[in-house]
């Protein structure tokens, strides 16, 4: 079952599209997340659900009501909408406690004293919070301010979370601790959590599902984190999911080559397509160096040393890749290297993508 269905919905401001004829669901239950570029509309299509905006054309339904529908003059204000919000900047009150802050919506519903007392210690256990129930927010940390700003949304058991980058505030080690936290809460309590971030990492990490928007605000694939990240639809959505890696090769009289060079590809698995141009796609993980054996012959031009890794930059005739080893490791292997070093350069997966496609990735 859907608990959002989006049909067709269009939305822009003077002079500037967002979002044209956009269509999504997003199954009860699990937690999607669109991940995008900053100012692709993510945000918007967040707010469009909510209700604090209204789309120019196009359905929303949620548990298969519709809360807006163009056509049919439909508009169900956001307080009518049975969501929880979450934004990354908190939008705790500070003159309030925790426990007036998480009851709030209680409050403004009417609930009796007794349910609102009730609710809110239990959200606030659920959030790792006893114990604080009566500080002020100027007393807790940023991820504790943030433990309060989801326990009040959660406390009126809303049937979709929509949460708008809300641990873009906290530094790297809180985000890495909440978003598993969110997972956590999300298993636990069955809510469908609609998450907007342009943070991969964190995408990857607590999603069902993820949907890739380009900055055009089109999505380019949704899927599982392990389809989004292995098998990439198309070279925008493999470059925008980390640290990505082009090699030119081009066909010449049925043999392929590598840049600008006379090195044959080595691979067993090669371009099928009609195009002379292609270019393998890769992940510096995907990158095995050595002093001799199978592969490229290439060249050093930059060795950084970055503590528990080594970076490198490598050229291979004209073209130029980026691969890591874990320090010791290149220990090990002699592979502690500096630029001008020859090095051999094998690789473990490959995709391919006609070169044609992939003009205005690489800039992005």
């Amino acid at each position: 079952m859907d608990n959002i269905r989006l049909d067709g919905i269009v939305k822009g401001y003077p002079d500037h599209p967002v979002l044209r004829d956009l269509s999504l669901s997003i199954k009860k239950g699990e937690c999607f997340t669109l991940l995008g570029p900053s100012g692709c509309g993510k945000t918007v299509l967040l707010r469009l659900i909510a209700g604090f905006e209204s789309p120019e054309a196009g359905r929303i339904y949620i548990d298969d009501t519709p809360v807006y529908d163009a056509a049919d003059g439909v508009d169900v204000p956001p307080e009518n909408r049975g969501l929880g919000v979450v934004f990354q900047d908190y939008a705790v009150w500070p003159h309030m406690t925790v426990f007036e802050n998480i009851a709030y919506p209680l409050k403004i519903a009417k609930r009796p004293k007794d349910e609102i007392k009730s609710r809110v210690m239990e959200m606030v256990d659920i959030v790792g919070m006893h114990g604080l129930d009566q500080r002020l927010p100027s007393e807790l940390s940023g991820g504790q301010q943030q433990r309060v700003a989801l326990a009040r949304a959660l406390v009126s058991k809303p049937s979709l979370m929509l949460l708008d980058e809300p641990l873009s505030n906290l530094d790297a080690n809180l985000r890495e601790e909440m978003r598993f936290e969110i997972k956590e809460l999300q298993r636990q309590l069955g809510v469908t959590v609609l998450y907007v971030t342009h943070d991969q990492e964190i995408g990857l990490a607590i999603s069902d599902r993820v949907a890739i928007m380009d900055d055009a605000g089109i999505i380019q694939q949704i899927g599982t984190p392990w389809e989004i990240f292995e098998k990439p639809v198309n070279p925008f959505v493999f470059n925008f999911m980390g640290i990505a890696n082009f090699i030119a090769v081009r066909r010449d009289d049925g043999n392929f080559f590598v840049g600008t060079g006379t090195q044959l590809i080595p691979w067993t698995e090669k371009p099928t397509g009609d195009a002379d141009k292609w270019v393998a796609a890769f992940r510096p993980s995907d990158v095995a160096i050595a002093h001799d054996g199978p592969g490229l012959r290439g060249v050093v031009r930059r060795a950084n040393f970055l503590g528990a890794m080594m970076d490198y930059l490598i050229e291979i005739d004209g073209t130029h890749l980026r691969t890591s080893i874990e320090t010791h490791h290149a220990i090990a292997r002699d592979l502690i290297l500096k630029a001008g070093d020859p090095v051999n350069v094998d690789f473990l997966s490959l995709h391919w993508f006609e070169a044609d496609k992939l003009k205005g990735v690489l800039s992005e």
